[in-house]
């Protein structure tokens, strides 16, 4: 034991009805990254709180450097060198930037508080990690972005053996997420070991050293990183095989519900022709500035359109906008859900029917009762979780606020469905309940158009692929039979094999030629 830094043995924690650790064995060493793997409810955050004394184990033991540790409260912890960086900030919102940093550990001097002394510090620190932060701005005045950082700030304060970072670039700029790294470099060389929490695969293997699979409560697996590859780290995670996370899509598309002739927008689309039929999936690739993102937000209004014509259901849409796409029955989920798909500062309810108010008036007033009802059984349908309907939606994890803004095809006479990289920045779990969605949309006759990023699932879901290169299409191919180097081929201009072995390297997208934009 004297080797490990830390060491959790069988730890156990319930909440009403639900286990959410059980008999949980987890070890940490000096200069490590070890990270947490698992669906949202696997217990991942759970174990951290234990080990941060946020929560208290009924049973099991938790060892640091050899000694038995019995930590009271975080600050328990804290004192010991146990930091942690949560998903949910434990920042006052009155409070400056500075006043949180030391709140419970304020600097004094004769018995009064030493402002200039903390100051110090409070900019030495920022300046250290990176951070462009004002120590004596609100932080209720701040972003969430810029709260995380001040997050990170607290837990970098002060010696510490052991930090914890819990999902800790979610909301970072990726110039931001190298410093991060950096620091984790950083103090991995000072022996100050390293609990990670990510669903990001590409960021996993990036930064972590060992990595422990939780499922149900349970820790399933722990690997190297350097043997934990995609397909292995999902079945774990999941129980099933990595191909078990596709749904089979057995739909015969029908009628033409769209149809799209030489389009030209403002931003550089040119000559754009596709249709889409009833019961259809056509994923659409491409490289970063190919032009898949911009088809989607044309089609919807989004985007001008300066040339070729859009044929909705047999009649020709003059002139699109947001407000005539849902009328005509269209329906489109953009790429970031925060600044363009949710009202974070709304619950669920208030966001499931953003679309579809009117259809809960009743003589100028909305029904709520009628509207909750019908919330409700949606968030029930969508297993989102927590259900509550009343919960404000910046509370519920990426793939909870996911599922939620994409239901709301579900209160409307949806005839084309337009998504923008419905899966990304979710856990394989909530893909799995999205691709669902879309198989069921697929299934009752609606015409899915799935732009993304994530070859895997184009080629898993897609009835047809159109490949953009260069803001037009490149080539358009069936999707049963299609490699990832058909599509990459397309994506380039030339052929896969080529780059890979004439010279040039592979492509350095995302992760590999799996992930071709992030």
């Amino acid at each position: 034991m004297s080797e490990l830094l830390l060491k959790a043995e069988n730890i156990t924690k319930t909440f009403p009805g639900v286990k959410a650790l059980d008999k949980v064995n987890f070890d940490l060493r000096p200069g490590e990254v070890h990270v947490l793997f698992g669906e949202n409810g696997a217990g991942k955050s759970t174990l951290t709180k234990v080990l941060a004394g946020s929560y208290l184990p009924e049973e099991g033991a938790i060892y640091l450097r050899g000694q038995k540790m019995d930590f009271k409260n975080p600050y328990d912890a804290r004192s010991r060198g146990v930091s942690a960086v949560y998903q949910e900030f434990s920042l006052v919102p009155k409070l400056t930037v500075l006043e949180n940093l030391f709140l419970g550990r304020e600097m004094t001097k004769r018995g009064l508080l030493n402002k200039e002394a903390m100051l110090r510090q409070a900019q030495a620190s920022l300046e250290d990690l990176g951070f462009d932060l004002d120590p004596m701005a609100k932080v209720g005045g701040l972003k969430r972005a810029e709260r995380q950082m001040v997050e990170i700030t607290k837990a970098f304060q002060g010696k510490m053996s052991v930090l914890i970072l819990d999902e800790p670039t979610a909301s970072l700029s990726d110039k931001e997420v190298i410093r991060l790294f950096e620091l984790i470099d950083r103090l991995k060389g000072e022996g100050v070991g390293i609990i990670y929490i990510s669903h990001r695969i590409d960021e996993l293997k990036k930064v972590g050293d060992r990595i422990s699979v939780l499922r149900d409560g349970r820790n399933v697996a722990t690997l190297d990183m350097a043997d934990a590859d995609e397909e292995k780290l999902i079945s774990l995670m999941t129980g099933r095989d990595y191909e078990e996370i596709f749904p089979e899509i057995n739909t015969t598309p029908g009628k033409v519900v769209l149809e799209v002739q030489n389009l030209a927008t403002i931003s550089g689309l040119h000559d754009i022709s596709f249709q889409v039929h009833e019961g259809e999936i056509l994923g659409i690739a491409g490289l970063v500035g190919a032009g898949k993102s911009r088809v989607g937000r044309a089609l919807y209004g989004l985007e001008k359109i300066t040339g070729g014509t859009v044929i909705m259901e047999g009649y020709a849409v003059e002139d699109p906008s947001p407000i005539k796409s849902l009328k005509s029955g269209v329906m489109y989920f953009p790429a970031d859900r925060h600044k363009e798909g949710l009202v974070l500062c709304r619950n669920v309810r208030e966001n499931q029917t953003l679309a579809s108010i009117p259809l809960f008036e009743k003589k100028g007033f909305i029904d709520m009762r009628r509207e909750e009802g019908a919330v409700r059984g949606i968030v029930k349908k969508m297993n989102v979780r927590p259900g509550r309907i009343h919960n404000q939606i910046n509370n519920l994890s990426g793939g909870n606020q996911q599922k939620v803004m994409l239901s709301r095809g579900l209160t409307r006479d949806v005839k084309l469905f337009v998504f923008d990289e419905a899966s990304c920045g979710i856990d394989v779990g909530a893909k799995h309940d999205v691709y669902m969605f879309l198989k069921e949309q697929a299934e009752r006759g609606a015409a899915v158009i799935f732009i993304s990023s994530e070859l895997p699932e184009v080629l898993h879901l897609s009835h047809n692929i159109l490949v953009m290169h260069a803001g037009t299409v490149a080539k358009t191919m069936p999707g049963k039979g299609a490699s990832e180097e058909d599509v990459l081929s397309a994506c380039f201009g030339y052929e896969y094999d080529e780059i890979c072995h004439n010279g040039h390297g592979a492509p350095a997208h995302g992760s590999g030629p799996n992930a071709i934009e992030r």
